[in-house]
């Protein structure tokens, strides 16, 4: 069986900054939560790194916050998943994805997606590249919820039981959300997973470093 060739992102236009020879590949899951608004900087951002290449996996109801023409790299979603797969000889999708990835980020990572994921559920096309992923690369997390939710009981050791699994948290913040209330549950700044995401690959002699 042939492998999958995943299709080549269309380039940043803010990206001026010269690629490396070698390539590294970032894998961003995006779920429903309203700080998915912010996919479109995010990418953005992290194809300022250079030598860095980006993927986007996205749940359906994610795709209600953000405008998929402004995502310029490829955007996979269960669709894909489907399509793809017709006989036992076809690719399969979240296998290859997460073959293709040196790092994943899941940001945002709404209440829903956090409980899948600390209970094994792999039901579309990110929680199953999350329940296959390969345990030896960095996996981050980004929670994004209403306060509330945040404060509930079951949210802290949700947390835990996925740092339990080796993934590392980058914590959400104190502001107004969008719902009017104030507290704890906006996700983290863009520029704070952008710094963090550098981070984590210089650590394990990823990044081209300067």
């Amino acid at each position: 069986m042939e492998p999958l060739t995943l299709s080549e992102p269309q380039p940043s236009p803010q990206n001026s900054l010269p690629t490396p020879e070698k390539t590294y590949h970032v894998l961003v899951g995006v779920t429903g939560s309203v700080a998915a608004l912010k996919l479109p900087v995010l990418v953005s951002e992290l194809l300022e790194i250079p030598g860095l290449k980006v993927r986007v996996v996205t749940t359906e109801r994610a795709k209600h916050f953000y405008n998929p023409q402004e995502i310029p790299v490829t955007l996979y979603s269960d669709a894909e998943e489907w399509q793809l797969w017709k006989g036992r000889t076809d690719p399969v999708l979240h296998i290859d994805l997460r073959r293709w990835a040196d790092l994943m980020l899941v940001a945002p990572l709404d209440a829903n997606t956090l409980a899948k994921i600390a209970n094994g559920i792999c039901d579309n096309l990110l929680t199953c590249v999350i329940r296959a992923w390969d345990m030896t690369k960095p996996l981050l997390f980004c929670p994004a919820m209403n306060t509330a939710m945040w404060e509930h009981p079951i949210t802290a050791h949700q947390v835990e039981q996925l740092k339990d699994f080796g993934y590392t948290e980058i914590p959400c913040v104190v502001k107004r959300l969008v719902c009017g209330d104030e507290g704890q549950g906006a996700m983290a700044e863009v520029w704070t997973i952008v710094e963090k995401v550098k981070a984590i690959l210089s650590e394990r002699d990823l990044l081209t470093q300067s």
